[in-house]
């Protein structure tokens, strides 16, 4: 399967989508943006409850909307799982009777998911009894996911599923969520206006502005952009893939990316195991020279590859090559000044901060 392909134009007057997506055949693909930039209408679009005139929407060869041919397949015919901020579970069935009710969409010979390994990956084995309101918003959330997935979809798509969710609910399902993205082999869009959670889950960003793609790629590549600040919370940051090395004395770990090692605090998790991690730009310095008897551990020789002004005044924004990767810092005018930073610079990062997201 080549991929997701929608192209999408909506004009309400007032408001105007406008959007061309090219978005990869596996793994998670967020939509993020502000309030209002489109994201849901994107996925009511690719879902076909949102009729757009003259767009087109594909999922690998399976063609489900040209207008310039007369097709368009009804939502549903069309091979989507699709869940809601709300769970909307059927209040008089058991989350026993709310699963089966989704496989019944699929004939018994044609499914991909069944539903005790489904029930497993979410948590939800013990749960198949009880009625929706004795459940908790995570548990609820988790058994939507669950029904939307044994319909045997071959593209799950997420609304904000976290949304209505409080902060512990949402702590709660975000490791499971990270569990379908690892197993699942079916593609995700997934719509979020919260910059943690999507770095969090997401392969490949796609960001909304006032209903125009303002960038889209791999998460990384996109996130390490100078000229986009604004556009992911105003809290510019980078992520990194990193592998668990060590346990170091004084309650310290060490973590191994290709361009270096990180320390953080002490993990519990298996060496070897990959865990992600977010590096804000705000939690970056730069020295011209190694810095000795230095509070901060994490010290990386970087080389400056682009300064950006930020809509912050009096900052700046450099972008850095360490190793294989790259790393965002946030500094005032006046240091890049005195430093005279500029693309070529041979510099140290000072990284007071590891944010793990895993």
């Amino acid at each position: 399967m080549s991929g997701i392909r929608a192209r999408i134009r909506i004009d309400r007057g007032g408001f105007v989508l406008d959007a061309d997506l090219h978005l990869p055949a596996r793994g998670v693909s967020a939509l993020f943006g502000h309030s209002g930039s489109g994201k849901t209408t994107c996925l009511r679009a690719i879902a076909g409850l949102e009729r757009a005139p003259g767009a087109l929407v594909a999922l690998g060869e399976e063609v489900w909307q040209d207008e310039a041919r007369g097709v368009f397949v009804p939502t549903h015919r069309r091979a989507l799982g699709y869940v809601f901020q709300e769970a909307s579970l059927f209040p008089h069935l058991s989350v026993r009777g709310n699963l089966a009710f989704g496989m019944k969409r699929v004939a018994a010979g044609e499914r991909q998911f069944a539903l005790g390994p489904v029930a497993e990956m979410l948590g939800i084995g013990a749960l198949l009894e009880r009625r929706p309101h004795n459940l908790s918003g995570g548990e609820r959330q988790r058994v939507a996911i669950a029904r939307a997935l044994l319909s045997s979809p071959r593209l799950l798509l997420m609304d904000e599923p976290l949304a209505a969710l409080d902060l512990p609910r949402r702590q709660e399902i975000l490791p499971y969520l990270e569990r379908m993205h690892d197993e699942l082999s079916i593609p995700i869009v997934y719509v979020s206006h919260a910059p943690d959670e999507v770095a969090r889950l997401a392969d490949h960003l796609v960001l909304l502005d006032a209903g125009r793609v303002v960038a889209s790629g791999p998460l990384k590549e996109v996130l390490a952009r100078t000229d986009l600040p604004a556009a992911f919370a105003d809290d510019p940051g980078v992520v990194l893939d990193t592998v668990l090395a060590s346990h170091e004395a004084d309650n310290l770990s060490c973590l191994q990316f290709p361009g270096g090692s990180l320390f953080v605090g002490r993990r519990r998790e298996a060496l070897g195991s990959r865990l992600r991690c977010r590096i804000h730009a705000r939690d970056v310095s730069l020295a011209l020279e190694r810095p000795h008897r230095s509070s901060v551990l994490n010290l990386l020789p970087a080389l400056v590859t682009a300064c950006a002004a930020t809509d912050t005044p009096g900052h700046v924004l450099v972008q850095m090559r360490v190793g294989e990767a790259t790393l965002l810092a946030r500094i005032s005018e006046r240091s890049r000044r005195e430093l005279d930073v500029r693309p070529g610079l041979q510099a140290w990062a000072q990284v007071k901060a590891v944010a793990l997201l895993t």
